[in-house]
Formats: structure tokens, sequence, C-alpha cells
């Protein structure tokens, strides 16, 4: 995998001094509105563009100092984009929140205004894409969203801009994916999905991708589940790690997915017992979600304040988790 010197800068851009991404996001939009909403006991069209702009003001001046990079979206994203850290590079959202609900397979879209060269011309050293995606959904779905994916590849490729395309795995049949039964689906769904996107016509530069167990169904782990139900033994989830990362010859980080910090750290210690050569981590909800309730219900002060003690804790715990990564270069042949 060879990058051109713009995109190789860019990376530099995102990393810290070990050449590993450890990268926090904040560009999530409807799913933040919803949760604001929630813990103020009003409808989501309430929550406006100054609360949400604000809110994610606060999380970048307080979390950025220790991070390598921030994810941020255009809708919401911009002014937090002026008050990071100056040590932390810029990712950009190019997709629409959430996917087309009117027709299977959870297609996804662009927003309207933005392309690849604008999100340059933002400042920003990557384009990140969402797409929800199996391998074992309708072949004529999942067609589409490779032409999709195909298409950014391209546009990234002619601004010299690295494309981080992230993808997060569903059941088709509409099955519960925190349950047992998914749990079991889960590592063939995240290694069909890493097999895929590493094909060269599609132009990614770095996956960002889920782990391929769910901690909480791992025998003996700390956050094995109050049920007792088992997935996976610890020596068959160690042993799914590395298939996952044998399959890519990419770099390629992992996501936390909206789980609690004290599994997400456990999955990345699992990556570190299992000894897989990933690049680093782009973790957004688990370090900060925490603070939603306090936001709503006391303010951004005293969201800075929770963000200043328990953001900061967070974000530091999976920095510690994450000092076994290798640097992105080595995945550079």
């Amino acid at each position: 995998m060879s990058l051109s010197k713009g995109k190789l800068n860019h990376l530099k851009a995102l990393s810290n001094s070990a050449g590993v991404i450890a990268a926090a996001a904040m560009d999530q939009r409807g799913s933040l509105q919803k949760s604001i909403a929630a813990a103020k006991g009003v409808d989501p069209k309430s929550v406006t563009q100054e609360q949400m702009e604000e809110f994610k003001v606060a999380v970048v001046k307080v979390l950025t100092p220790h991070a390598s990079a921030i994810l941020l979206d255009p809708e919401f994203g911009l002014p937090a984009a002026k008050k990071r850290a100056k040590n932390a590079g810029l990712l950009m959202a190019y997709e629409a929140s959430g996917y087309d609900n009117t027709r299977p397979g959870r297609l996804p879209d662009l927003l309207p205004h933005v392309s690849a060269r604008r999100i340059k011309e933002m400042g920003a050293d990557a384009v990140k894409i969402l797409i929800y995606y199996t391998p074992f959904d309708d072949p004529k779905v999942n067609d589409i969203k490779h032409a999709f994916c195909e298409r950014i590849g391209s546009e990234c490729e002619d601004n010299e801009i690295p494309f981080f395309l992230e993808f997060i795995g569903y059941d088709p049949k509409g099955g519960d994916e925190k349950g047992l039964e998914y749990a079991k689906m889960k590592p063939k769904i995240v290694i069909g999905s890493m097999k895929e996107f590493t094909k060269p016509r599609y132009k990614v530069d770095v996956l960002k991708v889920e782990v391929p167990v769910n901690a909480e169904y791992v025998k003996g782990s700390s956050v094995f589940n109050s049920k007792g139900e088992v997935a996976y033994t610890r020596k068959q989830a160690l042993d799914l790690y590395r298939k996952a990362a044998d399959v890519t010859t990419k770099p390629f980080i992992y996501l936390s997915a909206g789980v609690s910090n004290a599994q997400f750290v456990e999955s990345l210690n699992m990556a570190s017992e299992a000894g897989t050569d990933y690049s680093g981590v782009l973790c957004g909800r688990a370090t900060w979600k925490e603070g939603i309730p306090v936001y709503a219900t006391k303010g951004v002060k005293a969201l800075e304040d929770w963000l200043a003690k328990d953001g900061v804790k967070n974000i530091n715990c999976v920095n510690d988790a994450i000092k076994s990564a290798k640097p992105w270069k080595k995945r550079l042949k």
C-alpha cells in the first residue's frame, strides 16, 4: 500500500509521536440530539443548533489536549474545530447522519453541500465515511454500498486527503444486535467487511473497524454479562482478533461503537493480549456520553467540570490501553 505525499502528511498530523492514531470522536448528530433531549425531557426538535455546537465545543476544548486528533461534522462541529488543541489533527464526517429508513439495507447518503475538496478546504486532514454493512445482506444492497465507497475513494485520491472508512455491522433480519445470537455472528461480519474493503478498488487508507467480538459475551472478561451467556472463550476471542487483523493489509483502528468506557478498554486489552497490529482508536461516546445528563440538567460549565475530571480520566484509560498499538506506517509497503 503506497500513499501520496499529501496523504502521508495528513496522516502524520492525525497521529501521536509514536505514529499511532489516538483520536476522539464528536461527530454524533441525530443520536446526540436525541440523547440531550431525553436527558432534558423534551422533544429532540427543541435541541437547538447553538446547544449542539456548545456541547461539541466543550468536549473538544477539554479532551483534545489528550488526543492526537478529533473527528467532527460540518453541520454542528465547525466552531469546535477552531477550539481544538494545537496537537490535534482533524477528521471530518462526509456522510449524512443516520441512514435511509424508507428502504431496506440501511443505505447511506452524503451531506449535499459537502465534498472531499470542501472538507480539505475546511482544514481537515481526513474524510470519514460511516456505512452500515454486513456481507450477509442482499447482494443488490451491498452493490450500492460498494459503488458508494468507490466514488468516495476516487474523490479523496484526487484531493490527496486520506479516506477513513467506518463500517458498523448489523443483522439484516432485524435481530437484537446487543444479544447473544448477534455476538456469535459478529466475528464473521467484521472479518468479512474488513476483507471486502481492503480491496484496492475502494482506495480506503484507514479502516475504522469494530472489535471482532462483544466483550460482554467473552467468558471471564471484566465486563462479562450478568446472565452468564457465553459466545466465546477468551482463547477463541483472541484468535478472532488475530484472524481479523490477518485479512487486511491496510492500517486499521478500533472504534468504540457506543459501548461503555469499561467495555471498550477491556476490548482493547484483548487486542493487546492477542498481539494484533492495530494502529490506534477513534473513540467517541465511551469517553463523554455520561456527560450528556450533566449538560442537559446543569449546563455547559458543569459539563466542562465533568469532562475535566471524568472525561479526561476516560480518555487517558483508553490512551493507556493502546500502548501496544503499532504505527500505521508498519502496514505501508
